[in-house]
Parts: structure tokens; C-alpha cells; sequence
């Protein structure tokens, strides 16, 4: 029997961040699919292989948080952890509200997202 692997998700509109957080999920032998947009992500299939979701909040045109809904509502239990720069209390409370296990304030250091994982394939 072979152990599932851990495949994340990434969603962000900074193509730079979705190649340095493959570089590093890779170097810690995690799987990852990239997207740059959330609308990207919902016409592929991408979300059916997730273990769990890394979101930004503040995409070009539907949010993180309005995707986890979108994917809440069609049945998705996959643990979402959110990522903002933009970080405000207002923010925070949507996003908890949206459902996440962990809220990153950008830019965060690897062990803090490392951490994220852990806690959301555990």
C-alpha cells in the first residue's frame, strides 16, 4: 500500500509566488498545481486531486474567499489555508467566516506555510 501524496493547490495572481511556493513544496517532496486565477482553477480539474487549498484572497477577478464559498457550496471539504498582503481585521473575519485552517499574512516565512500544511493534511 502506498501512501497518498499531498498535492496543494495554489492559487495566486503573482506568477512569481506560485513558482517560488512550487520550488519550495517540491523541496519538502510535496505535490502542487499552480493557477493564476480562481477561475482558471474552476475550469480545470485541477481541485480534484487537492488535498488541501493556498488561496489569496485578493485575485484579479473572483476572490479566494468567494472560491471557497463556490467550492464549499458544491460539496468541497478540502482544508483551505488563505493568503493576503493586504491584511486587514475585516479580511481576517471573512476569511475565518469563509472556513480556513490558517490565514498567512504575505510574505511569510517557508516554515509558516510548511506548518499550514501540516495542519491541514493531519
Amino acid at each position: 500500500m502506498t501512501a497518498q501524496r499531498t498535492v496543494v493547490i495554489v492559487v495566486d495572481d503573482d506568477a512569481g509566488l506560485l513558482k517560488s511556493v512550487a520550488r519550495l513544496l517540491a523541496h519538502h517532496g510535496i505535490d502542487s498545481r499552480t493557477f493564476v486565477s480562481a477561475e482558471a482553477l474552476l475550469e480545470s480539474d485541477g481541485v480534484q486531486t487537492a488535498t488541501c487549498l493556498l488561496l489569496d484572497i485578493h485575485l484579479g477577478g473572483i476572490s479566494g474567499i468567494e472560491l471557497q464559498r463556490r467550492l464549499a457550496a458544491s460539496g468541497s471539504k478540502w482544508p483551505v489555508i488563505f493568503m493576503t498582503a493586504s491584511d486587514d481585521e475585516a479580511t481576517r473575519n471573512e476569511a475565518m467566516e469563509a472556513g480556513c485552517i490558517a490565514y498567512l499574512r504575505k510574505p511569510f516565512a517557508q516554515h509558516v506555510l510548511l506548518n499550514a500544511i501540516s495542519k491541514a493534511v493531519a
